[in-house]
């Protein structure tokens, strides 16, 4: 089931809401680089529908999916960003398990998270059958900007529960 339909954000929308001050940092591997580019594309403009301003929103790139943890673990330890995120594609290329390199980064990432306490999203795809041809450069293309735009919202949505937090801490 596509996780948009049906879905209506709740989130303030005006500048009044501070939101367009937060800054964000996605950090996209440069592995298929032509369809990861696509979910910073959904990404991109669903945060600016959000409510963020496009002056706050920081990419980088590193060479592919494996070195994500350490890139969003620098970022989110310099205390800039109310969130980092990650994007990525893991494909099964025959010559080692993709298996254990999906579950490293995604673990890493989680760790990040938890050890930083800022929030750490994932948009790292790891499809059973990815093939190298027209078709599935074109599904996933089309896929990572629907991934796009639901880590536009969980992001917006992370950064709002930890202000609240935040909010409750200060007035303790």
């Amino acid at each position: 089931m596509n996780q948009l339909e049906g879905h209506t954000s709740s989130l303030p929308t005006d500048a009044a809401s501070g939101r367009g001050h937060a800054r964000i940092a996605f950090v996209q591997s440069g592995w298929h680089r032509e369809i990861v580019s696509r979910c910073r594309d959904g990404f991109d403009a669903e945060m600016r529908k959000l409510g963020f301003s496009g002056d706050h929103l920081e990419y980088f790139e590193v060479p592919g999916a494996f070195e994500l943890p350490l890139q969003t673990r620098l970022l989110a330890k310099t205390g800039r960003y109310a969130a980092v995120l990650a994007a990525g594609l893991v494909v099964d290329g025959g010559i080692y398990r993709h298996d254990f390199v999906a579950r490293a980064v995604i673990d890493g990432l989680m760790r990040n998270q938890l050890d930083t306490e800022v929030p750490v999203l994932s948009a790292v795809l790891t499809p059973h059958h990815f093939h190298d041809h027209e078709e599935h450069h074109r599904y996933f293309s089309e896929h990572f900007v629907v991934k796009g735009v639901e880590l536009a919202r969980a992001c917006a949505g992370a950064i709002d529960a930890r202000e609240r937090v935040l909010r409750i801490a200060r007035a303790a």
